[in-house]
């Protein structure tokens, strides 16, 4: 029976979920998606549920990928209204933003070329915006832009991030950051963007952590760099809350006929580290 492979682009609030991750009895991202692919096509329609990245819980998305894979005969009837369809029976804080057929070796984990993430954080005075409140961290001390940035360029490039993650046994904690970076918006709103293949668990957050202590003065602005040399988790580092956390895109090769070729190359250095 020949089968289909259906990328779904993926938004929701976090807040009101307990990751992406299906767990028994709890309300979960891949739990709804599931759910409300069962309901338009039926129990067991949809196989092999696969995402770009497994968000924790309270972590937010505009720009996550996942894949699903459907017999013809099930895709052929709903190809042009799945997207409206979807839509319509999932719960609020999801929405599927775009549905697209794809090559049977696109893979949306280990085709992705890289993860990007937002945290977003306010200084000021009265805390977050109540409208906002749910995406921006408010943070009780003043931050200055120019020493989150002198921060983040001691963290760029490849290291292992040991003292950044939760580590797993038989994995690697070595990965290259492609970008990190701090804006100030006009809205006031100080907004730190992370990019890299892949993170560690808890990594993102942990940085951010680092970073704030030293933007708002209490560390030198190279001690996030300099814990680097560790090789274990630094327990002085702390974890923000989730909820400032966005993922914003997921990378894949621009050629379609590169999609195996990345996801081999992936396996081959990710497998033994996430297995």
């Amino acid at each position: 029976m020949e089968r289909i492979r259906v990328r779904l682009d993926v938004a929701y609030d976090g807040g009101g979920f307990s990751g992406w991750a299906v767990q028994p009895g709890r309300r979960t991202v891949a739990g709804a998606l599931v759910e409300a692919l069962d309901r338009l096509l039926g129990p067991g329609a949809a196989t092999g549920l696969t995402v770009a990245g497994r968000t924790d819980a309270g972590v937010h998305a505009t720009g996550q990928v996942c894949h699903v894979d459907l017999a013809d005969a099930a895709w052929a009837p709903v190809a042009g209204t799945l997207l409206r369809r979807l839509n319509a029976v999932l719960p609020t804080d999801v929405r599927v933003r775009a549905v697209a057929a794809v090559p049977a070796d696109f893979d949306a984990r280990f085709s992705a070329t890289f993860r990007r993430y937002e945290y977003r954080v306010t200084d000021a005075a009265f805390g977050a915006d109540p409208l906002r409140r749910h995406e921006v961290l408010a943070w009780p001390r003043p931050l200055y832009l120019a020493a989150l940035t002198e921060a983040a360029r001691g963290l760029l490039g490849e290291h292992d991030y040991a003292a950044y993650c939760r580590r797993k046994e038989h994995a690697t904690t070595v990965r290259e950051l492609t970008r990190l970076d701090w804006r100030r918006d006009p809205d006031g709103l100080l907004v730190g963007t992370v990019q890299a293949d892949a993170f560690c668990q808890s990594m993102v957050r942990s940085l951010v952590g680092a970073m704030l202590m030293a933007g708002d003065g209490r560390r030198p602005t190279d001690w996030p760099g300099s814990l680097l040399r560790r090789r274990e988790r630094a327990g002085e580092v702390p974890v923000v809350p989730p909820h400032g956390l966005t993922l914003v895109a997921v990378g894949y090769p621009d050629d379609p006929t590169e999609y195996a070729r990345r996801a081999d190359a992936t396996r081959r250095l990710r497998l033994p580290a996430e297995a």
